[in-house]
């Protein structure tokens, strides 16, 4: 016998086994494997489409959040230009109220230096008055004691001074 001229008893067990063990297979071993792979494919399925309804959920979930931000950032520019605004209105109410204060001073201080023109001119004559009678005592030779008569004559004199400033400045 050789391998090309089996012995028939040998292949007739060798093909009663195969059947066998195919039969086995096919009864017992293939229904399971269909089954694991029936559940794997459910499974598969099942998982695609929550995987599809999460990747949806998740889009309008950011198509929200987009429409939120854009509210958002419409809203904080609203309110910068808002607070711009405001900005803008205090400091021109702050500056009118600085060139009023200023304005103020100007004229509180304008009248502060005429009347204390006015004062020191009229401490200047009387000084003036007073040094021109001793002036004219030592002149004379004796103390002048009219002292009306000299502040009349002064007075006299500044008038025309004060006619001469008027006609040149």
């Amino acid at each position: 016998m050789g391998p090309l001229k089996p012995n028939l008893v040998d292949l007739i067990v060798a093909v009663i086994c195969f059947v066998a063990v195919f039969a086995i297979l096919a009864k017992v071993l293939l229904p399971r494997i269909e089954k694991t792979l029936a559940e794997r494919e459910n499974a598969t399925e099942g998982t695609l489409e929550r995987a599809r309804g999460a990747q949806s959920e998740a889009r309008r979930l950011h198509a929200e959040y987009q429409a939120r931000l854009s509210a958002v950032r419409h809203e904080a520019a609203q309110i910068r230009q808002a607070a711009h605004e405001e900005g803008a209105a205090l400091l021109a109410a702050v500056r009118a109220e600085g060139q009023k204060a200023r304005e103020e001073l100007v004229a509180a201080a304008t009248v502060r230096l005429e009347a204390d023109r006015v004062v020191a001119r009229a401490e200047l004559r009387e000084d003036i008055l007073g040094l021109a009678t001793e002036l004219a005592g030592r002149i004379v030779g004796e103390p002048f004691t009219d002292l009306d008569r000299a502040r009349a004559i002064a007075d006299e004199f500044f008038a025309g001074v004060d006619a001469e400033t008027t006609t040149t400045g």
